[in-house]
């Protein structure tokens, strides 16, 4: 399933799908996270008219989150208290559905 997400990504951008080059996250603050609090994620295109969901992912489980907070250059989401620690990356949907995990990575305790 990762592997399939990365290759449409990689055919999106390929073929000139805007959203695809645009909404991407470049970093996230803290680094290391515990169930229950809020990190931020910086990057561009993250407008709720661009990305209308976020997501954690291991690779093998993803983690909806809630975003407390969505603007065009960040979105602050809370971790989930059914997370398992380890390291997550973010993944963000895009408006038409389309699921691109980000190379930007969270550390749960």
């Amino acid at each position: 399933m990762r592997s399939f997400r990365l290759l449409l990504a990689a055919a999106l951008l390929a073929a000139g799908a805007g959203y695809a080059e645009t909404s991407r996250v470049s970093g996230v603050e803290p680094t290391n996270a515990k169930a229950g609090e809020v990190v931020k994620a910086s990057g561009e295109g993250l407008a709720n008219t661009l990305v209308t969901a976020v997501f954690l992912t291991d690779g093998s489980n993803d983690l909806k989150v809630e975003v407390v907070e969505q603007t065009a250059t960040a979105l602050r989401f809370k971790i989930p208290g059914a997370v398992k620690a380890g390291r997550w990356a973010v993944m963000i949907q895009t408006k038409d559905g389309m699921l691109l995990e980000q190379p930007v990575k969270v550390t749960i305790e």
